[in-house]
């Protein structure tokens, strides 16, 4: 099936799109840090042969969405209502969010906040709040994974490193950390440098992190009732595989699928194992209420 790129309004911004299939039924895949819809560009057209229109956003402030300039613009608060206006402008009838990293985060607070009714719930190397503030205060390995959380709170000297040399390190925090480093061909990597190359799009990117941490790890905890599946690369150097332990009494319908061969980048580094598992699942899930 073939991918499409458009751009939408939502929440006042607008937000450009890679889709694939067509209809209400919205699988919407929310990309992390340092990345942009083409992450999901594998998944996109699995998802529409399952009957899903699939549909990959560039998050605001990354690659060819709006860029709002105040750190405060990138509060949680504003991404979850984002994602939201994204289903709305769609026309979603029936709602799977799909997500990564920062996308991961989104998701996990937009679903935990019930903000609009889901009928699945993907998430991708990266932990529930509550389990990721166990992990943060009595792991000394997942401290050390996550040193960069604080490196970017720091003023502008993170974008100076990170952009240096064409974006270089953004490259290389694809290619050093990939198991399947030929997963990620060079037109890849050019893109991903090329968007964070865009002026004042590294201080939107790093602002997540500024805007939001610590306190986006104190969510108050409700259950989540949503079919959730987590799909795992254990081979990632930022977050410790011990967070995917401990979800009993925070989801009901939890399927974890560990991946061992996988980095953090687990959908683009082992795309046909976390396919295979997206489609076992996507084909288990209870059917439209």
């Amino acid at each position: 099936m073939t991918i499409t790129t458009r751009s939408i309004t939502a929440n006042g911004l607008t937000f450009a799109i890679d889709e694939c299939g067509e209809g209400a039924d919205i699988a919407l895949c929310l990309h992390g840090f340092p990345e942009s819809r083409k992450s999901w560009r594998h998944q996109l057209p699995l998802l529409a042969a399952h009957g899903w229109h699939a549909v990959a956003p560039d998050l605001r402030g990354y690659g060819g969405s709006s860029r709002p300039k105040r750190q405060g613009d990138y509060h949680i608060d504003h991404l979850v209502a984002d994602t939201a206006a994204i289903f709305d402008a769609l026309g979603a009838r029936r709602r799977l969010l799909i997500a990564h990293d920062w996308g991961a985060l989104i998701a996990w607070i937009f679903a935990l906040r019930d903000t609009q009714p889901l009928d699945g719930l993907v998430i991708m190397n990266v932990p529930h709040p509550a389990v990721f503030r166990r992990t943060l205060k009595t792991l000394w390995s997942q401290k050390r994974k996550s040193w960069y959380v604080a490196f970017f709170q720091i003023p502008k000297l993170p974008e100076l490193l990170l952009g240096a040399r064409g974006a270089e390190g953004i490259g290389k925090a694809f290619t050093d950390s990939a198991v399947n480093k030929a997963n990620f061909p060079p037109e890849i990597i050019a893109h991903y440098r090329s968007n964070a190359s865009q002026p004042g799009a590294l201080t939107a990117m790093v602002n997540y992190y500024r805007a939001n941490f610590p306190d986006i790890l104190e969510e108050p905890v409700r259950v989540i009732s949503t079919p959730t599946l987590m799909v795992w690369g254990e081979q990632d150097v930022a977050i410790d595989v011990a967070n995917t332990e401990g979800y009993g009494p925070l989801v009901n319908d939890f399927t974890l699928v560990r991946l061992p061969e996988a980095s953090h980048w687990v959908q683009q580094d082992a795309p046909e194992a976390v396919n295979a598992a997206l489609k076992d699942w996507l084909e288990r899930l209870p059917p439209p209420r």
